[in-house]
């Protein structure tokens, strides 16, 4: 089969990584403006251009390795490794590296290039992770690394995006509808229409509709904004600005979303070559695996602060009969939307709300998978995992309506001509308010670094599951030495804003109660307590 041959499953396969890429990049664009203050003309000028690099380098290869494979072992259907932008990085880079950055500094490329630093440190990792995965994947149970990934699809993804379907039915069910048909009842929609295109399709035909019936979604004069984008942006290299900002006193800000999601995408891409692998198509894990993490790097320097990944869904595009050219249109049609910036028309034309069915998917899978890619006996561990996630979502609210209240303060005092400053803080409420529904200081210390949170104690409860006492007090200890320096449970409070509080000594009570715990394992092993493979017969 000749390199550039194009069959009908390259085109299904293409409509559907296609779409699912370009929602990212709506999504993408969409909370970089409504969140981090990105003007478009910014996003569209050096954000995407720099995405577009590291979207045509692993697309391009990977096309280009499934190819030889095929060649190598004289088949036609070995099926490429879809490849894109990385949905959960996404969401944890804009929403506590990005965010709490522009809160702080109100300048929009201070956040922009604190996710390029941590952008660049997850590549790294990716890199490095290509020669020790194996390493990674022995010592580290896979709920623990899963449940800490589906917390994140669950809360920052499933949970936004439902409650945006829900708060606009009407729209946003029948996209929904035609997701579930899709990739839960596996049905196969009139002339072979991939069902991501037409839920985006019957998206904006719903969205354009609501206009009829009192809750427009289409702005006025959206299209003209998107049509003054358009152009040729070349990308552009930013490794000043990633200079700038690449110090230890940033990585060791960052730390505790940086490991987290760089070892989530190395287990993840490994995880999902071998789900190729067990469909037929064996790559090399290595090589797989070191062209992610140069992707993502590439994309870095030129501008882009968002990782890309190895995608699931291997067996679905083979399913579809996609070869190794789907994977190759899509890098090459996602660099001509983000070089002649078009996405700001595309944004106009496609709102979120046409989309956000795809990502809500995407959001269901990921948590589903973490139940389903362990032993059935270890799924205490992942509900645990969950947990921390949740008071990272909580705490994100109450921030956020603690911001918008204090807004409104200002305004009244403004209008009723009160000189003094006069704030309504989050910080001036005491940790432990007995009339409140949760306990305000748990929800705020389990909040911070709650990836590896979730990563220890899902680590511990499988440990302890297998009842095995000194690998569960190992995690223990490790929890103990990083509360001690703050990268877990520590904060401080300043007006509105949470801070991470990195230094010697954080405080004591965490460090106390996990290094009790471990104790605790340690006494049951010594004081009766089986290991597993001992002999538990009395």
């Amino acid at each position: 089969m000749k390199f550039f041959t194009i069959t009908r499953g390259d085109l299904d396969g293409f409509f559907g990584l296609m779409v699912d890429n370009l929602i990212q990049l709506l999504v993408l664009s969409a909370l970089c403006i409504g969140v981090c203050g990105f003007p478009l003309t910014f996003i569209t000028s050096v954000v995407l251009p720099g995405a577009a690099v590291s979207l045509l380098v692993g697309n391009v290869f990977y096309a280009w390795q499934a190819w030889k494979l095929g060649l190598r072992t004289n088949r036609n259907d070995v099926t490429a490794i879809p490849y894109g932008i990385n949905t959960v990085s996404l969401f944890a880079f804009i929403f506590f590296v990005m965010f709490p950055t522009y809160q702080a500094t109100g300048d929009y490329k201070e956040a922009w290039k604190a996710g390029l630093l941590v952008s660049f440190a997850s590549g790294l990792i990716e890199v490095f992770g290509s020669f020790v995965a194996s390493k990674i994947r022995k010592y580290t149970p896979r709920a623990a690394l899963l449940s800490a990934l589906a917390g994140i699809a669950l809360t920052f993804i499933s949970m936004d995006f439902l409650l945006r379907t829900f708060e606009r039915p009407m729209i946003a069910f029948i996209p929904l509808g035609v997701i579930l048909l899709q990739y839960f009842g596996k049905v196969r929609f009139p002339f072979g229409i991939p069902g991501g295109f037409l839920s985006v399709i019957v998206g904006v035909v719903l969205s354009y509709l609501s206009t009829y019936w009192g809750d427009p979604i289409y702005k006025e004069g959206g299209v003209q904004n998107g049509l003054q984008t358009l152009g040729f942006y070349f990308p552009q290299l930013s490794i000043g600005s990633l200079l700038e900002t690449l110090t230890y006193a940033n990585l060791q800000a960052y730390f505790s979303i940086i490991l987290p999601m760089g070892i989530f995408n190395v287990i993840g891409s490994l995880q999902n070559i071998e789900s190729a692998e067990a469909s037929g198509d064996s790559f090399d894990t290595k090589t797989s695996l070191l062209v992610n993490g140069i992707g993502t790097l590439a994309g870095t320097l030129f501008g882009s602060p968002f990782p890309t990944t190895i995608y699931i869904g291997h067996p679905g595009w083979k399913a579809l009969g996609a070869k190794h050219s789907y994977s190759m249109l899509s890098g090459v049609f996602m660099t001509i939307v983000s070089l002649f910036g078009l996405m700001g028309l595309i944004q106009a034309l496609i709102p979120v709300e046409a989309g956000m069915a795809i990502v809500l998917w995407i959001g269901i899978i990921i948590t589903s998978q973490a139940f389903q890619a362990i032993p059935k006996h270890h799924s205490p561990a992942v509900v645990v995992g969950l947990l921390p996630a949740f008071a990272g979502w909580a705490v994100l609210i109450i921030q956020n309506v603690f911001l918008f209240l204090d807004g409104k303060l200002q305004g009244i005092l403004l209008e009723l001509g009160v000189t003094k400053e006069i704030h309504f803080s989050l910080s001036d409420i005491p940790s432990h308010l007995p009339f409140l529904p949760y306990a305000l200081g748990g929800v705020l210390s389990l909040s911070q670094g709650f990836l590896i949170t979730s990563m220890i104690w899902a680590a511990m409860v499988v440990f302890i599951l297998e009842r095995e006492w000194l690998k569960a007090s190992l995690w223990a200890i490790i929890a103990a030495i990083l509360s001690i320096v703050g990268w877990i449970h520590a904060y401080e409070l300043k007006g509105n804003a949470i801070f991470n509080r990195f230094t010697e000594i954080a405080n004591w009570d965490f460090p106390i109660a996990y290094i009790s715990l471990a104790t605790l394992f340690l006494l049951i092993r010594f004081l009766g307590g089986k290991e597993k493979g001992e002999n538990l017969e009395h």
